[in-house]
């Protein structure tokens, strides 16, 4: 029987400035952007979240729910040094690691060793030696892992010990399954599938049918199976540079001048990463003013300033109104080779 970890570290930015600066603990903080910009929460810490402020809020509303909220600009050369600290702890247990994030990893045990008592270290040792507090799931499998990570969030533990997965999965609400959004789980609740128990009523095909990919998914998921393993050596499978303008762009012309700027960022991010743009399929996204956006690539095109001016204009016009939408963000990126046939989280 397998043993996996899921260690996740409480509102990580949050948490480091708290670390860096005590007098921050106890009134309500959060980390983005300015909210003249267009800026949103990236995240916050939990006297924050007393007053509804979440991760991707805009911080003009969450400003509004909480005046006295300290917003702070954010240092990720910071942030990537105490995550590199933390990791380092994480791996002097099991065998096999895997960061997934700057603020998560999966850790897989020896079968022989305890799942809490190793969780129980790793959550000691990170807050004597770093100065933060992390949660730790243990299951039998990823998904398992994840989902309790987050049940007794901040600085817990939780175990689905094998014994316990149906009683464990048959309560669980679908909606927290990764991948099942809210648009998603809506449909589910249309279909009457609320909890994990409510899908199980429903065969394979049933669910691919009425989900897709999704459905196949939510067989296995609502059953608490799993077969991934640990992805020792993460491949990329794209990257990408955006903005969030603080007007609307209504222009043909607006769009080809900040697609330059774009470019040249672009540019810089692959550069710094050490990747051949020439080897890459370009991508592009745009969210329009209603908060509506769409995505289009060409797998046939190499990335250039003209091909993505290209697929800008493009999708600019795949607006769904029939007034001329208000462009407030563009993407640009390059899906990296040898997976055209996965789905990608793009930006």
């Amino acid at each position: 029987m397998r043993k996996v970890l899921h260690i996740d570290c409480d509102c990580f930015f949050a948490a480091v400035e708290m670390r860096e600066n005590p007098q921050l603990c106890h009134v309500p903080i959060a980390i983005g952007g300015h909210s003249e910009r267009r800026g949103v929460i990236s995240t916050c810490n939990y006297p924050a979240r007393e007053y509804g402020i979440r991760s991707a809020m805009a911080t003009a509303v969450a400003l509004r729910q909480c005046p006295d909220l300290i917003l702070l600009p954010g240092n990720m050369a910071l942030y990537r040094e105490v995550s590199q600290q933390v990791m380092a702890v994480i791996q002097r247990y099991g065998i096999a690691f895997e960061q997934v994030s700057v603020d998560e990893a999966y850790l897989e045990l020896n079968p022989e060793d305890s799942a809490i008592e190793v969780g129980n270290l790793i959550r000691a040792e990170v807050e004597a030696e770093v100065g933060i507090t992390v949660s730790v799931g243990a299951a039998p499998n990823k998904f398992l892992a994840k989902i309790a990570s987050d049940w007794n969030k901040p600085n817990g533990l939780f175990a689905v010990k094998p014994h316990k997965v149906d009683e464990f999965v048959q309560q669980l609400e679908v909606r927290k399954i990764p991948g099942i959004g809210p648009k998603t789980a809506e449909r589910l609740a249309l279909k009457g599938i609320v909890l994990c128990s409510d899908a199980q009523t429903y065969s394979l095909i049933e669910l691919v049918n009425l989900f897709g990919r999704t459905g196949a998914s939510l067989f296995k998921r609502c059953r608490g199976l799993d077969d991934r393993t640990l992805s020792i050596d993460r491949v990329r499978k794209s990257i990408s540079v955006e903005h969030t303008f603080s007007k609307d762009l209504y222009l043909a012309e607006e769009l080809d001048q900040e697609a330059e700027a774009l470019w040249t960022k672009f540019l810089q991010r692959t550069e710094k990463a050490n990747i051949d743009t020439r080897g890459l399929a370009p991508f592009v996204k745009v969210k329009f003013n209603d908060f509506s956006q769409t995505t289009l690539a060409d797998q046939f095109l190499e990335p250039s300033l003209e091909s993505f001016r290209k697929l800008l204009q493009q999708a600019r016009l795949r607006q769904d109104s029939d007034e001329i939408q208000g462009v407030r963000l563009l993407g640009i990126g390059g899906r990296c080779p040898d997976v055209s046939e996965q789905q990608l989280a793009l930006f």
